[in-house]
């Protein structure tokens, strides 16, 4: 299996000494999410690179086998059977050899944050939670934990302390916040550092969200 993902890298005007590597959903690409570096308003000098890679194209079976991009297969709309897991580990193995190489390329591992909306918010809260060397945060938006209400095997304890910012439209009607509810509950359970919001939004990214991610992403990094 190939594990290069192509992608859109956005760098900043200064050399780069902080990553966030961004997950788009279903059907979506890194080009969906990638015009949000300007409209997070953040500082001219900041030094964030930013990378947005292309999930496959495979065939999804609730879309009646339509071949899209797609981190994994959803098999059904049942929260405790919707993520292929066999997909999800494959896609976790693309999105470790990412970071992987911000590592090799100079970037610290405390200086990578993982972030996803929908489908790749899945992969970044599952992805993180076991990569095995320390990433500065997780960011999940719009998701639910792969696994359900339960949290994944072979949890990393490098990223036992990493914050996670966790953010959910209050009418979502693709993603229930209740799928969300549940993540949240089993990371805070299991002792995770979690920030919790919502917005009275459906399965979307609104401009009051891009506040706060900005914000948290400039703690993180402490620019």
């Amino acid at each position: 299996m190939s594990v290069s993902l192509e992608r859109i890298v956005v760098e900043p005007k200064t050399p780069a000494t902080a990553v966030v590597i961004w997950l788009h959903g279903l059907g979506d690409s890194g080009a969906g999410f990638a015009p949000v570096v300007p409209a997070l308003g953040l500082p001219a000098d900041h030094a964030i690179r930013f990378i947005f890679p292309h999930a496959p194209e495979q065939a999804v079976t609730i879309n009646g086998g339509y071949v899209m991009r797609a981190w994994y297969d959803i098999k059904s709309m049942d929260l405790h059977d919707r993520a292929d897991m066999e997909g999800v580990l494959e896609s976790e193995k693309r999105v470790a050899a990412l970071i992987n190489e911000q590592i090799a390329a100079g970037i610290a591992s405390e200086r990578i944050v993982l972030a996803g909306f929908s489908q790749g918010g899945v992969m970044s809260l599952f992805s993180g939670l076991r990569f095995p060397e320390q990433l500065a945060g997780i960011m999940a938006l719009s998701c639910y934990l792969p696994t359900g209400d339960v949290l994944p095997a072979e949890l990393s304890a490098a990223n036992r302390n990493t914050p996670i910012l966790q953010q959910h439209g209050l009418q979502d009607d693709v993603v229930p916040l209740s799928a969300g509810t549940l993540a949240k509950e089993a990371l805070i359970a299991g002792g995770y550092n979690v920030v919790w919001q919502t917005y009275p939004m459906p399965h979307s990214v609104i401009p009051a969200q891009l506040k706060e991610i900005s914000k948290w992403l400039l703690q993180r990094f402490e620019m």
